[in-house]
């Protein structure tokens, strides 16, 4: 808020300014801060009341299942967990995979081979054998 010489001229002598919001008004030098000003009843000192000055405390309003939810998964202990849980999965889709490829004919047999192609050669393969099988 910028102020006029004669406010900044009162405003260097604390002492000799004002304290009640009347007079803070009338000079210009009130708060701009509503809540220093604020009856204890947590109405506004601005009058009017119409919905102009700052809400007062809310109580808390009880969370929603999907709040509860991403607070708990929030946690360091959860996460952990998580981590741990997905590591294990992703190790046993990994064997499972190991293990296929294991059934698979290539050549050279130790190829390394990603898990699309993986797959893919499984779908070959039981294909072949159902040929096989049929004729």
């Amino acid at each position: 808020m910028m102020l006029s010489p004669d406010q900044a001229v009162d405003s260097d002598h604390p002492s000799s300014a004002p304290s009640d919001p009347e007079s803070l008004e009338a000079k210009g030098l009130r708060s701009c801060c509503a809540s220093d000003l604020e009856a204890p009843d947590g109405e506004g000192a601005g009058g009017g009341g119409g919905g102009g000055g700052r809400p007062g405390p809310h109580p808390p309003q009880p969370l929603s299942r999907e709040e509860k939810r991403r607070r708990r998964r929030a946690t360091a202990k959860y996460r952990s967990a998580h981590a741990t849980r997905e590591r294990i999965r992703v190790e046993a889709f990994n064997l499972a995979f190991a293990e296929l490829r294991k059934l698979l004919p290539t050549l050279p047999p130790d190829k390394k081979l990603s898990k699309i192609e993986i797959l893919r050669l499984a779908i070959c393969y039981i294909s072949y054998l159902n040929h096989v099988l049929d004729v």
